[in-house]
């Protein structure tokens, strides 16, 4: 078909041709993200495997070990939803595009988790293929996307791990050592566990969804699995690996059974002050170690030496992840802690934190119990002084 000349007076205009440029097709996009969810629900690796572009194999190695990990962490509830490109179009026609995934551990999970997905897309001879997921802006990428997990099963525990079957049982040990140590005081506490340890720490930053960088120091964190925070969207353990490969064996106990405190109290969904949330996880996963001050005030110690002893106890702003001195943060709010159960007995601590959980002021939830927050802090700073 030939160009249109047009004119205008003197001027003569011609109409360029469309370009013939690669786009991006929704439709094709929602077809490749339904297979997909037919491929996990049937635990077919041969149908995932399809879906990855010809001659791509490691696409296809990735896509076949997705059937693997549904198959062993039993998923349910998975849908995808195509909602956007992101982004333009590749000159080899590659693009991405967000999906809405919902995911469930069957058994363990009350309901599904949910998040925004960014799916890698690329040309195939039959439509479109699926290279891989990653993540984009805030959006996660839920470990069992990865690479073919390591799974260990307890009753009511399941461990998932980017990494070796042995680092899988090692971790569910620790769940159900910790599980021991946090029903020493909490006695009623019997909700399932579900803890996920990622290859690396920028891998968790991923599948987290958060800035990289945000966790590299934190050895776990407990949270939503998903970007829900309902009542029943599901909590996990995320274990950093580079933080607790370097601990020793009774330091890793401790952050585990830490974060299965936070799994008991539902802290991830609790308005509560910082000092009191962390302190008490400490003071539970540390109440039967019996070490000594200077192992697990040493960074307090150290603080108080350099800078002095803090007029006040640590504030929310003091347990940024990427804070100073965030390891002294937490050993001060443990010795507080401490002190309430010295003072008042440590079924006192547990009914202030209970009482502070259901939305009442720490210093309300002190009072109660018999002890103001102005006397805690006077001999909190004094035992700081003294141990300095």
């Amino acid at each position: 078909m030939g160009a249109v000349v047009l004119t205008r007076g003197d001027r003569y205009e011609v109409a360029p041709r469309p370009a013939d440029v690669p786009r991006a097709s929704p439709a094709a996009a929602a077809a490749a993200v339904a297979s997909f969810v037919d491929g996990v629900d049937a635990r077919d690796a041969e149908t995932l495997a399809g879906l990855a572009p010809a001659g791509d194999t490691d696409a296809e190695e990735r896509l076949t070990s997705i059937a693997r990990n549904a198959d062993s962490l039993d998923l349910r509830g998975v849908t995808a939803r195509y909602v956007d490109q992101v982004g333009t179009v590749a000159a080899d026609g590659s693009w991405t595009g967000i999906v809405d995934l919902t995911w469930q551990f069957g058994g363990l999970d009350a309901e599904p988790s949910r998040a925004d997905i960014a799916v890698a897309f690329a040309p195939d001879d039959d439509g479109l293929g699926v290279t891989g997921f990653r993540a984009a802006g805030t959006g996660r990428v839920p470990l069992w996307l990865r690479d073919e997990l390591s799974v260990a099963r307890a009753d009511g525990v399941l461990v998932l791990v980017d990494g070796a079957p042995a680092e899988a049982e090692a971790v569910a040990d620790r769940v159900a050592r910790g599980i021991g140590v946090v029903s020493r005081v909490l006695t009623d506490w019997s909700s399932p566990v579900v803890v996920e340890v990622p290859a690396s720490a920028a891998d968790l930053d991923e599948t987290l969804g958060a800035v990289p960088g945000t966790y590299a120091s934190i050895a776990a964190v407990t949270t939503t699995a998903g970007s829900g925070t309902g009542p029943d969207a599901p909590v996990h353990v995320f274990v950093n690996p580079d933080v607790t490969a370097g601990l020793r064996r009774a330091g890793a106990q401790v952050v585990m059974s830490h974060e299965l405190v936070h799994v008991a109290t539902d802290a991830a969904r609790t308005p509560i002050e910082p000092w009191l949330l962390e302190g008490f996880a400490d003071y539970v996963a540390l109440r039967d170690t019996h070490l000594p001050d200077r192992t697990t005030l040493g960074r307090a110690i150290e603080a108080a030496r350099g800078d002095g002893v803090p007029t006040e106890l640590p504030s929310a702003a003091d347990f940024d992840t990427r804070a100073p001195d965030l390891q002294a943060r937490y050993e001060e709010a443990w010795l507080a802690c401490r002190i309430i159960a010295e003072t008042l007995g440590e079924g006192a601590l547990v009914e202030t934190y209970a009482a502070a959980a259901t939305g009442l002021s720490v210093v309300d939830a002190l009072r109660r119990s018999g002890l103001s927050q102005r006397r805690l802090t006077q001999q909190w700073r004094t035992q700081l002084r003294a141990l300095a």
